[in-house]
């Protein structure tokens, strides 16, 4: 599960991407080589997907949109895996039912690492074409993107799925953890007023995160910790899985429907709260921030502490020009750590650890409009009923962020590492 793609040796930009390329493909299959067989072809929900299926899709990807496009004469490696591993691009065809990609036996994982190899090999092509190409190499770098998406979603996937073993069983070994820092989270003074927002145009961005326009906001102010287990803990302890008037009406309904008394894989157990994690169950940490929260439930939070979300808006303007460093996946911890210290202008804990959630609706930025064909359905068609979040977690990929990134959930999903940071407005 380990081999690197192999790829001829070339120069310049094109060189540069093609070691992008293989960095990121291994990458992907080294999270899976802690996994069993049975551990790849299994799925714990709808929501989540098969290991299997991820190594296939992302592969799928690269052959969809690329091979079958610049490719001279053109041969699927399957004539099947066009459907069984399109997720969810009409315009590309049928696709294989999402709920159902735990059913699919066949192929083997085996065949699915061989689909991969053979993808890998054709695409060494393409990459030597790339540098002299923006439109192929922005494919590619898009097709790479997507990956490290789904290397965050491996993670949190397979977390689920161990979950629901009552063996607990570990993913991997917990890192010795950094010493936690002493003093309490304190509220950050933010001027507000007109700001610069999306992407500026330099480097890579989604689609969703431009195009930049000029927004105002009111002054503000924002914690400078996001809330830790402790902080949750006592609204627990507070009965607020018990106060309706602390939930919106369709949050309280899912409470209700889901029987949530706590967060996702918190469980007490002789009077301490514990949480599942990829080391297994462990007794939650109380200055770690807390994570596999909803947006229900952080805005039900945010009420019950007397504030709010920030908007979305709001959370860039104050990550606007600080460096995008954090408790990332290449890490090796996968599990929000205890603060270590202050960020730059004392925002603690910006990026990384946890996504958090903000209280903005995941809309188009004026101006929006979707690339032509299938890959325009990457992000604008899901621009409803879902909230953003900002700052990336301890599973997403170290660079893969910035402080224009919108991920974005609808507002009852709590197994990704999402948490949340407090504001409330100034005066």
């Amino acid at each position: 599960m380990r081999a690197t793609p192999t790829l001829p040796p070339s120069h310049g930009a094109d060189a540069a991407l093609g070691t992008r390329y293989a960095a990121v493909r291994a990458a992907t299959s080294a999270l899976a080589a802690p996994l069993s067989a049975e551990d790849c072809a299994l799925q714990s929900m709808a929501d989540a997907s098969p290991v299997k299926w991820h190594l296939a899709h992302t592969t799928w990807f690269f052959e969809t949109f690329l091979l079958e496009r610049y490719e001279d004469k053109h041969r699927p490696f399957h004539p099947q895996f066009r459907r069984l591993f399109n997720s969810y691009y009409h315009a590309i065809g049928e696709r294989h039912p999402r709920p159902e990609r735990g059913l699919l036996s066949r192929p083997s994982l085996p065949e699915v690492i061989a689909y991969r190899a053979d993808v890998d090999a054709r695409m060494a092509a393409l990459l030597l074409r790339a540098s002299g190409d923006t439109v192929l190499s922005g494919l590619i770098e898009l097709g790479l993107q997507h990956e490290q998406q789904h290397q965050e979603l491996i993670l949190t996937d397979v977390k689920h799925l161990l979950s629901r073993n009552p063996l607990e069983p570990v993913y991997r070994s917990l890192p010795q953890p950094a010493p936690a820092a002493k003093g309490r989270p304190r509220w950050l003074a933010c001027a507000g007023g007109l700001v610069d927002v999306g992407h500026a145009g330099h480097g890579f961005a989604f689609d969703n995160e431009g195009p930049r326009h000029r927004v105002f906001i009111a002054p503000y102010e924002l914690a400078s910790h996001p809330v830790s287990h402790a902080d949750f803990a006592a609204f627990v302890a507070d009965g607020g899985y018990c106060r309706p008037e602390l939930w919106l009406s369709l949050g309280w309904d899912t409470v209700v429907a889901q029987r949530w008394t706590a967060p996702l894989y918190w469980e007490l157990r002789d009077g301490a709260w514990t949480t599942f994690t990829l080391h297994g169950r462990l007794p939650i940490d109380p200055a770690a921030p807390v994570t596999h929260v909803s947006f229900f439930e952080a805005d039900a939070y945010a009420r019950w502490a007397g504030a709010r979300l920030p908007t979305e808006f709001e959370w860039e303007a104050a990550a606007a020009g600080t460096p995008v460093e954090g408790n990332f996946a290449d890490d090796g911890v996968l599990h929000p750590s205890a603060p270590s210290g202050p960020g730059a202008q004392g925002l603690a804990q910006l990026y990384g650890d946890c996504w958090e959630w903000t209280g903005s609706a995941y809309l188009p930025y004026p101006g929006f409009a979707p690339a032509p064909g299938a890959v325009g359905e990457y992000n604008g068609k899901f621009m409803c009923n879902q909230f953003v979040l900002r700052g990336g977690s301890c599973a997403t990929p170290g660079g893969h962020v910035r402080a224009t990134y919108r991920n974005f959930f609808p507002p009852e999903a709590r197994w990704q590492f999402s948490g949340l940071r407090l504001a409330r407005s100034a005066g």
